[in-house]
């Protein structure tokens, strides 16, 4: 099979950041519907309540299901992920940020739409790369204007309860000993 020599950089990563949750948080996003359910019953604005539960089923979704593996592409014409291409033309600037543990690349279009591409990147030397390539075609920002979407998202990532991490200390793991003893 032939290298395509216009692909200059590929890599692949997750469509979208995706930390694996617990239970309790699937348990605060019920909670939470409940509770504006409840509100908005109350009021009797009662077809408020169904776009409430579509976006509790929207993050239940988001939540359980992994994201699939996409293949990223730098061309010498644009950006292609996931079936989506950009060219350089349509293209103003970009940043990188985190997310879930994750670095992100977020790559911003020309106005009057200011489209973001929103790409994983799996670790530093993919990171190296992709800012080696970028920087030749667009703007880098180091502190990105966040605009009000980026803003909300914020705002309510940061009302999510932290989960904590479980580890196994060596007097919580089982001895083999200790499961040979007699009763």
């Amino acid at each position: 099979m032939l290298k395509n020599p216009q692909v200059i950089y590929l890599w692949k990563a997750p469509l979208r950041p995706y930390k694996k949750r617990s239970k309790l948080i699937l348990r605060f996003y019920v909670a939470l519907s409940l509770l504006l359910s409840l509100i908005i019953f109350f009021f009797g604005d009662k077809i408020l309540l169904l776009p409430i539960w579509s976006i509790l089923f929207l993050f239940y979704t988001l939540t359980i299901t992994p994201p699939p593996e996409v293949e990223n592409k730098i061309t010498t014409f644009g950006i292609e992920s996931a079936g989506v291409i950009a060219s350089w033309e349509n293209l103003s600037h970009f940043y990188f940020g985190r997310r879930f543990g994750f670095d992100t690349l977020t790559i911003v279009s020309q106005p009057p739409f200011f489209y973001h591409f929103y790409l994983v990147i799996p670790n530093n030397e993919v990171k190296e790369k992709v800012f080696s390539i970028l920087t030749q075609h667009l703007i880098y920002q180091e502190k990105p204007k966040k605009t009000l979407t980026d803003k909300i998202a914020d705002f309510f990532l940061g009302l999510l309860p932290e989960e904590e991490e479980e580890t196994i200390t060596p007097k919580d793991s089982p001895v083999a000993s200790e499961s040979l003893r007699p009763a």
